[in-house]
């Protein structure tokens, strides 16, 4: 017996701060909101997406309906990945905007240059792009 296809699927990232998280993929990573709950200043939950891209955010404090607890987290649980035109620009960029840099970018053995920064609840977010001097 064959299974149902899933039609979709997209990460939910549990935060201790929706708002400077929303802010930080919505304003400086290009994320479209498309949804919040309850639709406030200070949502329990927001998605976002890109074009090719969909993500949740959603409170830590919000009980999960699972009825597993959302944290104590421990280690590095989630890890965002992002693909962009240019390395080396859209980091300037979140430097301006005072974002943690974790690893400076670097070309890769694979063909890609690779940075990460963190985000507002410290989940490292892989930023890849060309190769310097690649297309």
């Amino acid at each position: 017996m064959r299974p149902v296809a899933v039609l979709s699927s997209f990460p939910i990232m549990y935060v201790d701060d929706v708002p400077a998280s929303v802010h930080f993929y919505r304003e400086l990573l290009g994320f479209r909101e498309t949804y919040r709950f309850p639709d406030s200043d200070e949502p329990g939950y927001v998605a976002l997406e890109l074009d090719d891209g969909k993500l949740g955010l959603s409170s830590a404090d919000f009980p999960g309906i699972h009825g597993k607890p959302q944290r104590p987290v421990t280690g590095r649980p989630f890890e965002l990945c992002v693909r962009v035109p240019n390395v080396d620009e859209f980091l300037a960029g979140l430097r301006r905007a005072d974002v943690a840099v974790l690893a400076e970018p670097a070309d890769q053995p694979w063909g890609e240059r690779v940075a990460y920064v963190e985000d507002p609840d410290g989940n490292p977010v892989h930023i890849r792009g060309p190769a310097a001097g690649g297309s």
